[in-house]
């Protein structure tokens, strides 16, 4: 039995914020859950994958995030308990959907996670989510430690049955990847099935009915922003005359430092966790039995900004500020540390941080940046468009592994915007430039949002080769399926879309099909698209190694080695796939053979045949 599945109340046990989340939406009785993975919300809906193996929920991972929230709204338009996970960037693509569905709400609740990503773990920006309950008027609520994960998660779907609307979750790498204690409460029963009841005046947003759903939705935050002044999870801690405001994994920093610092009877600390709309009679309480007050907030000063508001309207001149307080800024992720030292400085207390470790006579560790793993197909995909097109060539790519192409040796990326924008992209510099174009997309990027690209590329005529890497997986969030994948070995029977059947039937004359890791036929494949005047596909397809190892697909067992004796030191191999199961030992390139895979990339290319299979 899964343990989030464990019919204990009462009972403690130690989750990630991820699980934690996925538990509250058990309890609340959720039983449709939609998603595209997106780090770092990725293990929530792993968690519902798993589950709906052992239960009545049903689980998909959607082709994109617009789809899963559309696939999500239906559900709970009809009266399901419905959660949409997703990362920040994800909510750009549901954006189109998620702002209708705040005019003409669900019927049975719905939740939506936002899961933000301060300091780009793993993303191509840091945007701050809480705009977008702004901008939808949707509520929305910050829990602060795993125990509110679960517990914020379960009340927000009776919220959101309440209001009739959505309801937005954000969370933060770094509460999303905590651990801690989680005390469980009942398990609710799973509606499975209920009846849409048509209502055309509310659900077909016609502009006649739109501009009364706008009517509603605003009459409908009046009444939210009544719940804010008494929810549990918005409260004022102590009477002191310094005031502190934070919300999300910052106000547990802000008590921690408060703490340290010994100063628990100076200040009062407001705790929003119920953050938009923001409690306005509260925070007037709040500024009225404060002399002064610092906000601690990651990324933008959406609170600060609005609280200098409140105060101006009231009358009220404190002082009030956060950004540009000690370290404080609007880049990348706090820590206790640089709130510590933010505290100290606000209430003027002399303040030295920890002596730090002297290491001057350490030897710098090496640097050792991101990769391709060993015997990625990727790698070869990318040496082989580079030996044909070179470097003159524009490279857009996409989000996914691949994008690692753009480090030195490859160099195989020009520009990334976001999910699908290669192909897109691909388009205008056909037109805009002289240069050869070749785009570079994965198999589960295809589908989320490239396949509209390469149809405007067939349609207008455009001319440049996109090379669609198919690994079999989604492979860089953690290899969750994808309408490409052969679902049975997961043990599911979901119907497999053959890509090169889609590519042709968008109108693609020329495609090729490549196994990368056959170097020859690739690029006599590769060379044909270079000579090819008009728009060429290359489907690259061969297994990611860790994907195929988990599924006990991969074939290639047997590992390389150097035979020194034939090497002539011309380190090709290892100087222009910079493969990490490579290293150089005492001058001559050695291969690791417990990370080797196999795949023979570097033997095909090796001027002296001096890489061959260890014989064992």
């Amino acid at each position: 039995m899964h343990k989030l599945l464990l019919d204990a109340p009462g009972k403690e046990i130690f989750l990630l914020g991820n699980e934690a989340i996925a538990r509250g939406a058990l309890e609340a009785g959720v039983s449709f859950a939609t998603c595209y993975p997106g780090t770092p919300s990725s293990e929530i809906p792993e968690q519902f994958y798993n589950l709906s193996q052992e239960t009545d929920l049903y689980f998909e991972y959607s082709t994109n995030e617009k789809v899963a929230m559309e696939v999500g709204a239906s559900a709970a338009l009809a009266g399901l308990r419905t959660m949409v996970t997703m990362k920040h960037v994800g909510v750009n693509v549901a954006a189109d959907p998620l702002m209708i569905l705040a005019y003409t709400g669900v019927k049975g609740g719905m939740v939506i996670i936002t899961a933000d990503d301060p300091s780009l773990f793993s993303s191509q920006n840091e945007q701050d989510n809480r705009y977008y309950a702004r901008l939808s008027g949707l509520p929305m609520l910050e829990p602060t430690n795993t125990q509110e994960m679960k517990d914020m998660t379960a009340l927000a779907f009776d919220l959101s049955e309440e209001l009739k609307l959505p309801v937005l979750i954000r969370t933060t790498t770094r509460l999303n990847h905590i651990r801690g204690p989680v005390k469980l409460a009942e398990l609710k029963p799973m509606k499975t099935k209920d009846t849409f009841a048509k209502d055309p005046l509310n659900f077909v947003t016609v502009p006649a009915v739109s501009r009364q759903l706008h009517k509603k939705l605003l009459e409908k935050n009046d009444r939210i922003m009544q719940k804010t002044e008494n929810w549990p999870y918005n409260e004022i801690i102590g009477d002191g005359k310094w005031g502190v405001i934070a919300n999300g994994v910052s106000f547990n920093y802000a008590m921690d430092a408060i703490s340290d610092l010994g100063i628990n009877d100076q200040v009062s600390v407001l705790k929003l966790g119920f953050s938009w709309p923001m409690p306005k009679n509260l925070c007037i309480r709040f500024l009225n039995q404060v002399e002064n007050v610092l906000v601690v907030e990651e990324l933008e000063p959406i609170i600060e900004t609005e609280l200098k508001a409140i105060a101006q309207e009231n009358g009220l001149t404190l002082s009030i500020k956060g950004k540009g307080v000690s370290r404080l800024s609007r880049l990348f992720e706090y820590d206790p540390g640089m709130v510590r030292e933010a505290v100290a400085k606000y209430v003027g207390i002399d303040y030295k941080a920890p002596v730090v470790v002297d290491t001057s006579d350490l030897p710098d560790l090496p640097a050792r940046p991101p990769t391709l793993c060993a015997g990625c197909p990727h790698r070869a995909t990318l040496y082989e468009i580079k030996q044909v097109y070179g470097q003159e060539a524009i490279y857009p790519s996409d989000i996914g592994c691949y994008t690692l192409g753009f480090l030195p040796p490859l160099k195989m990326a020009d520009l990334v915007l976001c999910m699908g924008a290669s192909v897109s992209t691909s388009c205008g510099f056909s037109e805009a430039t002289n240069q050869k174009v070749v785009a570079f997309i994965g198999d589960s990027t295809f589908f989320h949002s490239g396949i509209t690209g390469l149809v405007n590329a067939v349609h207008n005529n455009h001319k440049f080769t996109l090379v669609i890497m198919d690994n079999g997986t989604t492979a860089m969030t953690g290899h969750q399926p994808h309408p490409g994948v052969d679902s049975k070995p997961m043990g599911r029977e979901n119907t497999q879309v053959s890509i090169e059947e889609l590519v042709k039937g968008c109108g693609v004359k020329d495609v090729h099909v490549v196994q990368p890791f056959k170097v020859k036929k690739t690029i006599e494949a590769v060379r044909a698209s270079y000579e090819y005047d008009g728009l060429s596909v290359i489907i690259s397809r061969d297994f990611c190694p860790l994907f195929a190892k988990g599924i006990g697909e991969l074939k290639r067992t047997r590992p390389f080695y150097v035979n020194l004796d034939k090497c002539k030191g011309h380190r090709v191999c290892i100087d222009e796939l910079a493969c990490p199961a490579m290293f150089l030992d005492e001058n001559n390139v050695s291969i690791d053979e417990n990370m080797c895979t196999g795949c023979a990339l570097c033997a095909q290319i090796c001027p002296e045949n001096a890489i061959l299979p260890v014989k064992k």
